[in-house]
């Protein structure tokens, strides 16, 4: 059976309901020690019960070319109206990140011109102060990233204002290779889907587009059911698993 089913996630594919079965090259040919620490982690994480006081909240990121049409007049032929051949030039990019507690159904997307360790820090106290102003702390789960560090906490603020950030986070990150870990990849897979899969000409429109899609998304508590375990992972991925040789 599947080991995670989607709530109004209309109709996720099979890949996405079973991730650790999605591009099987990403995942270490052999036993990693490394790999299996951290998948295990945050596995542990995801067994936890709900608690308002420390909610468990995934973290991704996501690039979009953006791409506008331009028109250009064809010469009138005689007799005939003027017309116009559309073609589409780059626009530049944006960065989204997002962030998702899979036990409530919450989700949010912030829209930025880049996918720096600032942009990053100032997303993350926007997390701490805005979104989760009451919760004791946050279990943050996330890609191993080079900016996705806590050190970046301190290149975007004076040492004070970065301690207290981080005193609210509990920070949980996915293996190397092991991005599909991180329930945040799939509800972006959605997104990209739903929202982004097509062009989309400039910022505005796509802070639009995307606000909408979060709204919608949000009202509806579309939830993730994770269900892939660490029993599971010690059955299904036991090459990963270093071999204990007892002597």
């Amino acid at each position: 059976g599947n080991h995670q089913s989607g709530v109004c996630t209309n109709h996720l594919k099979k890949n996405e309901l079973k991730p650790w079965l999605k591009e099987q090259w990403v995942i270490p040919p052999k036993a990693n020690a490394e790999f299996v620490c951290a998948m295990e982690d945050v596995l542990a994480v995801y067994v936890r019960p709900y608690d308002p006081e420390r909610p468990v909240v995934c973290f991704d990121e996501l690039s979009k070319q953006l791409v506008k049409e331009t028109r250009k007049p064809i010469l009138p032929e005689a007799g005939r109206k003027e017309r116009f051949d559309y073609e589409y030039e780059r626009n530049g990019t944006a960065n989204m990140f997002t962030s998702f507690e899979p036990l409530t159904g919450r989700r949010s997307v912030k829209v930025t011109d880049r996918r720096t360790a600032i942009d990053f820090a100032k997303v993350v106290r926007e997390l701490v102060d805005d979104q989760y102003p009451d919760a004791e702390k946050i279990v943050l789960v996330m890609d191993n990233l080079n900016t996705h560090k806590p050190a970046s906490l301190y290149q975007a603020f004076a040492p004070k204002e970065a301690r207290r950030i981080l005193d609210r986070l509990e920070i949980h990150f996915t293996p190397k290779h092991g991005s599909w870990l991180n329930m945040a990849e799939i509800e972006l897979s959605v997104l990209s889907r739903q929202c982004l899969d097509r062009r989309i000409p400039d910022q505005e429109t796509l802070v639009r587009e995307v606000a909408a899609w979060e709204k919608k998304r949000n009202q509806g508590e579309c939830k993730v059911d994770w269900q892939f375990t660490t029993e599971d992972a010690r059955i299904k991925l036991k090459r990963l698993y270093p071999s204990i040789h007892l002597g």
